[in-house]
């Protein structure tokens, strides 16, 4: 297993958490917590950069869009407390990648297991649109946390933002890999000794839609689940045949 930095993957996590440099993201995302929504009245929302969720050594990396104003912007953790989540999360845990199939707050117990999950920004955009500025000031802690997951091997881009920033961060550090395919559901690329893999975005307006369903995203989660188990049995090693002594009566 890859050597890792827990104290750099702190560090990166309370640097995220004190970002204050996009003035527009910073006004939308404290108003929208001092403002609630009204089902969430009695809620002291989070109203700050949401950190990733997961560990270091995870295997599988998810890149997502941005907090939800009344998910992850309530809660602080990727994901939680919204229709997105309540997508997500057990799906995820049907291919045993959470500990549990539901998502409600930071302090509700569940594990992502073999995974992290992260946004390519990481305030909530006013109308879920981050401009071209935030997106680079927000770059360069995606590119650190992808130097920190050294044992990466699947990268899930949820919708098209994440498919081309991941291209871009793979391209940066080798400028020799060809650009990558166009993105859609289910596209697959190899580069680097990572798989990329596709998916539309598990927001309400893909999955009320039908745009996203169900078995479409088990079809992304069970390819990742494949590769990692694949190479799970490769470092096994080959098979050992146990003899079996026979005994006569």
């Amino acid at each position: 297993m890859a050597r890792t930095s827990p104290s750099g993957w702190k560090r990166l996590e309370r640097e995220i958490v004190s970002c204050r440099l996009c003035p527009r993201l910073v006004e939308h995302r404290e108003t929208v917590a001092r403002e609630k929504r009204r089902a969430y009245r009695e809620d002291t929302y989070w109203g700050r950069p949401v950190p990733s969720f997961g560990a270091q050594d995870s295997r599988l990396w998810i890149v997502g869009l941005a907090p939800g104003g009344h998910g992850a912007n309530r809660t602080g953790r990727v994901f939680t407390g919204d229709a997105s989540g309540d997508f997500l999360f057990p799906m995820l845990h049907r291919f045993g990648f959470a500990s549990s199939p539901r998502a409600t707050s930071k302090d509700d117990g569940l594990e992502l297991l073999d995974a992290c999950i992260t946004n390519i920004v990481r305030c909530v955009p006013p109308g879920n649109r981050p401009t071209a500025d935030e997106i680079g000031t927000c770059r360069s802690f995606f590119d650190r946390e992808r130097a920190l997951l050294r044992n990466m091997r699947v990268v899930l881009a949820l919708g098209g933002l994440a498919w081309t920033e991941i291209g871009r961060a793979l391209r940066s550090e080798d400028p020799s890999v060809e650009p990558c395919p166009r993105f859609g559901h289910g596209v697959e690329w190899r580069v680097d000794g990572l798989v990329v893999l596709g998916s539309y975005h598990p927001s309400q307006q893909n999955t009320r839609t039908g745009r996203l369903t169900p078995a479409m995203f088990a079809g992304v989660l069970r390819r990742a689940r494949g590769i990692l188990d694949v190479e799970d049995l490769e470092d096994a090693g080959p098979p050992r045949v146990r003899k079996i002594s026979r005994r006569t009566p």
